[in-house]
């Protein structure tokens, strides 16, 4: 809660002025059937019309005031809500920019996603019932018992069991509702992460015509929070009957009890109207409360799951006097071991042992899950080593800033990602201050410019949404392109030329030649004719080092390097290699 509350911020004016409003419109209330009995007694059956009056429009007076304050409360209400809202997924989204890859492993996307949208408004909810409703209720329901009291304290003991009775049940039905709605928000993630998968795949979907089957999987993900909710849903439905219960019993008991008074002569009629307006007060705000409770008790876990990430810190994070200055691009993997999760039974990586030179272009081949991707991602510090050091420049990559060293480190990432907007918007994340001509270059030396100068509005044209609108070869070129612009001393490609045909990946790396000799080149791909004429070669099989040399001496004394080159060159493997 105190988490939460921090992210009130520049709404917190918005947040007292509210409950005061609302303890306005209370105080009002109070007095308005009060006023009435005066009316009653003073003007009505003494005929006293100047009492009429006066009461009368006292009445007024003290109804508009109650009017104004309910309705400035509200509009308090309503703005620190939406600003704690807007707050807390801004809070939320700052801390998840500062996440490393496993922290966001830890949560999923998915999951991410459910708690800035569903679980913040649920908080969003209960915060405005709160800093309102759970202000005006509880005093409406004290003054209203006060003046019951004042009344008739006998009559009013009555209903002070009946809200004792209300109470216990209350806190049986939250205590009982509250787990199972931890649960289901979480089956909330299971329905996102169905729809997103589906949503994003939904070429493959179609393609396979398994629209059926992601129909059931939603279906399935669906019914599973249905019978959370149900089971949730079911239990809180006791809440409207208990409370009918308590509001007939008190009111049949105070008509019975208060008959009994005006015959004795101990109670007067005007004053049993006025008992029972304030327990039909003090009974709407326990019905308020209720309504309260039910939204609390789902908000509560929403509350958890969004503290959660606001409270998670990032795995990675800068040294005390970070450094900002990377001598050359030379790489060392000193006796590496790596795993994705602390207890893994076998790490990803193991006993890596490498030293590259700056300015050398290494290629890296091995089988799918040997480890390609996992060993780069160390050296831009996307994750860090279990054991070993990784370093740069004759640094640990634990000693640099971690901006700088992205900066001088830069990654075209498997997974290519395009943003919505212009060609040049896209590139220039690499490089926020490039100018269009140092955009153009990275281009050519990308071999990028030959399909956007076909393009009707060339470097603006607009890119759609995950790079819908251009083909898997141009969306990897742009992305080199991209990554060039940092003008970085070390260039990995992970598997970013797989779309691209031989002869434009011929053309990029003898661009990468001419134009970036000192940059060291990390290019892992599937195919040989990408690396073979790499400086060296390093082999990885199962998380290991299989072999580390020239294309030449890896034919002659690696069985694995000579097997993928027998199975493409030889085979017909890579059809596009000129024969």
């Amino acid at each position: 809660m105190k988490e939460l509350l921090a992210q009130v911020k520049q709404y917190k004016k918005d947040s007292i002025l509210s409950p005061v409003y609302a303890a306005l419109e209370v105080a009002m209330e109070v007095i308005l059937p009060f006023v009435m009995a005066l009316l009653l007694e003073e003007g009505i059956e003494k005929g006293n019309f100047k009492s009429v009056c006066i009461y009368g429009g006292l009445m007024i007076v003290v109804a508009v005031i109650s009017l104004l304050g309910g309705v400035l409360a509200g509009k308090h209400a309503a703005r620190a809500s939406a600003g704690f809202a807007c707050n807390l997924r801004e809070a939320m989204y700052k801390n998840i920019q500062r996440f490393s890859f496993s922290n966001i492993d830890k949560f999923s996307t998915a999951g991410l996603v459910t708690r800035m949208t569903t679980d913040v408004t649920n908080v969003q909810n209960a915060y405005q019932m709160i800093i309102r409703i759970a202000v005006r209720s509880p005093l409406m329901l004290i003054s209203s018992m006060v003046m019951c009291f004042f009344i008739n304290t006998p009559m009013s003991l009555i209903f002070l069991v009946g809200i004792i009775f209300l109470a216990i049940i209350l806190g049986i039905i939250m205590a009982k509702t509250m787990k199972i709605f931890t649960v289901a928000f979480r089956k909330y993630d299971d329905l996102n992460a169905s729809v997103q998968e589906n949503i994003g795949g939904i070429r493959v979907v179609k393609a396979y015509v398994r629209e059926d089957y992601e129909t059931e999987k939603f279906m399935n993900a669906s019914g599973n929070l249905y019978k959370m909710f149900k089971k949730a849903e079911s239990i809180l439905a006791l809440n409207n009957p208990v409370m009918m219960l308590v509001v007939y019993n008190s009111l049949i008991s105070i008509a019975w009890f208060g008959a009994h008074h005006i015959v004795n002569g101990t109670l007067e009629t005007t004053q049993l109207t006025s008992l029972f307006t304030y327990v039909m007060s003090s009974l709407m705000s326990l019905m308020m409360l209720s309504f309260i409770f039910v939204m609390i008790t789902m908000s509560v876990a929403s509350m958890r799951r969004i503290a959660e990430v606001l409270n998670e810190e990032p795995d990675l994070a800068n040294c005390d006097n970070p450094c900002f200055e990377m001598k050359d691009g030379s790489i060392d993997f000193n006796n590496v071991d790596f795993a994705y999760k602390k207890n893994s039974e076998k790490p990803v990586l193991e006993n890596i042992d490498l030293h590259i030179k700056s300015g050398e272009t290494i290629g890296i081949i091995g089988g799918t899950g040997c480890g390609k991707s996992s060993l780069v991602n160390l050296i831009s510090r996307l994750y860090d080593a279990t054991d070993g050091e990784v370093m740069v420049g004759g640094k640990n990559v634990k000693d640099y800033d971690m901006k700088y060293l992205r900066d001088q480190v830069s990654v075209v990432l498997q997974k290519n990602v395009l943003f919505s907007g212009t060609i040049l918007e896209n590139l220039r994340w690499g490089n926020e201050n490039a100018t269009e001509e140092e955009c153009i270059e990275a281009c050519r030396m990308a071999c990028a410019d030959e399909f956007i100068e076909r393009m009707p509005d060339k470097y603006n044209t607009r890119i759609e949404r995950g790079g819908n609108n251009v083909s898997g070869g141009q969306k990897q070129r742009l992305c080199i392109a991209r990554a060039l612009l940092k003008k970085p001393k070390i260039l990995i490609l992970d598997d970013s030329t797989s779309a691209v045909d031989t002869a434009t990946d011929a053309k990029i790396r003898e661009a990468f030649a001419k134009t970036i000799p000192g940059t060291t080149k990390l290019i892992i791909s599937q195919r040989i004719s990408s690396i073979e004429h790499a400086d060296r070669i390093i082999v990885l099989e199962d998380g290991k080092i299989d072999g580390f040399d020239t294309h030449e001496k890896l034919l002659e004394t690696n069985e694995i390097y000579k097997d993928i080159y027998e199975s493409q060159i030889k085979g017909g493997g890579d059809f596009d290699r000129p024969q």
